[in-house]
């Protein structure tokens, strides 16, 4: 079961990898060639290799984590700048990426067209803050996470907080009389293109009242982002675009795609496959007490169930532990369902989650009877936030490394079929 659960990952993220998605969608391009090329995200390597592949010899820049791998092509053509930055968390380099961006668009021609290619992650990539200084935006992102804002929350605060997101960078092409086509992989629920990587290149639905009502409801105090956003409610400062004619911003990948490659595998595998969508959000606990009620409903089938899902839960920090959101899902699953023989997988598509260092976690029948024979208490571990910790004493974390890829989480639930 586990070489099921590991290979329908590896078959969803070989289906859906950026470069083939991209390649793809710039098959049919058409007009006179992009002046400048722009990748930014967690897939920018090989997406920029894809655009590169169609476009040889185009000026571009790429931007992406430190971990990131790049397509040997990328990496030694001599007319693609190259920057690393930091993320969940900007850092100086994100500001030297941003200011880099905005260069490249001064660089483009009247009439020109600049190809931007943006994924999941841009957000902390990309970053030149705006009415407050790097550390402030850094901590209160930080600690709007740490309260378990959603990505829609924290990118509207981002948005009003910066030169680059919410349309600006679109706005600044668009300034040179050249025209913006964007490419994007969404990692977001809804796959709305404003909230992907904070949309730069998207006009705004959101204003400064709304950023600061995200700082209300989350009960972050922070002084400093207060005060810009109450200047920009009255008017101080300009507020993100709300139309950007001449741009173009497509999804082009999204966890829709993700969880139908996940399905057509178990599919093949002989698994009756029960869809429950995308669109799943909220505690991860919550959403794994979601999943455990809808597993006890299909206990008694006739043959074995493979029940899938996507979307993205968050985690109220409450402890010190290691973990992220799916490896809490799967131990607060593994608490509510008991032994019923049912195995798991839970992880982010982009091999990370949160502070564990492995793309997530896998369920077993006898999950928590091993660990009480290592003297785990699951209990204990997921009241302080330590679910990481939790299975890679089980030796249950599923650790993929960056996958160069970031299409949201794909969790997969085998229910075994009524005994005869």
């Amino acid at each position: 079961m586990r070489e099921v659960l590991r290979g329908t990952f590896q078959a969803a993220l070989a289906a859906t990898d950026p470069a083939r998605l991209t390649a793809r969608h710039l098959a049919g391009w058409s007009g006179p060639a992009p002046a400048r090329l722009l990748a930014f995200g967690k897939a920018a390597g090989p997406m920029l290799g894809a655009a590169l592949g169609r476009f040889p010899g185009t000026p571009a820049l790429g931007i992406l984590p430190d971990d990131a791998a790049l397509p040997a092509a990328v990496a030694a053509a001599p007319h693609v700048q190259l920057r690393r930055a930091a993320h969940p968390l900007p850092d100086h380099r994100s500001v030297q990426a941003g200011e880099a961006a905005l260069a490249e668009a001064e660089r483009l021609p009247a009439g020109g067209v600049w190809l931007v290619l943006v994924s999941g992650g841009g957000s902390a990539l990309l970053c030149r803050p705006q009415g407050v200084t790097l550390e402030d935006k850094a901590a209160v992102i930080r600690d709007l996470m740490r309260a378990g804002a959603d990505i829609h929350a924290l990118n509207t605060v981002r948005k009003h907080l910066s030169g680059v997101k919410g349309g600006r960078l679109a706005q600044a092409a668009l300034a040179r009389g050249a025209a913006v086509q964007a490419l994007l992989l969404s990692d977001v629920v809804g796959d709305d293109p404003a909230v992907i990587a904070s949309g730069p290149t998207v006009p705004d639905p959101t204003n400064f009242a709304d950023a600061r009502a995200v700082l209300e409801w989350f009960g972050v105090a922070a002084p400093e982002v207060a005060r810009h956003l109450a200047r920009g409610e009255g008017g101080e400062v300009p507020d993100t675009p709300k139309a950007l004619p001449g741009v173009t911003s497509r999804v082009i990948g999204s966890n829709r795609l993700l969880l139908d490659a996940a399905a057509r595998h178990l599919h093949d595998l002989g698994y009756g496959v029960v869809d429950l969508g995308d669109h799943w959000t909220g505690e991860a606990r919550d959403v794994a007490a979601q999943h455990a009620r809808i597993v006890q409903e299909h206990l008694n089938a006739d043959a074995p169930l493979a029940l899938i899902s996507g979307g993205e839960a968050t985690v109220t920090v409450r402890g010190p532990g290691v973990g992220g959101r799916n490896h809490e899902f799967a131990l607060a699953l593994a608490l509510h369902l008991g032994p019923t023989g049912v195995w798991g997988l839970s992880a982010g598509s982009d091999g990370l989650d949160g502070s564990s260092g492995a793309a997530g976690a896998i369920l077993t029948p006898d999950t928590l009877a091993r660990a009480a024979a290592l003297g785990l208490d699951a209990p204990a571990c997921l009241a302080r936030n330590d679910s990481g910790a939790f299975f890679t004493a089980l030796g249950d974390g599923l650790v993929t490394g960056p996958t160069g890829q970031n299409l949201n989480d794909l969790r997969v639930l085998l229910v075994p079929p009524r005994r005869a």
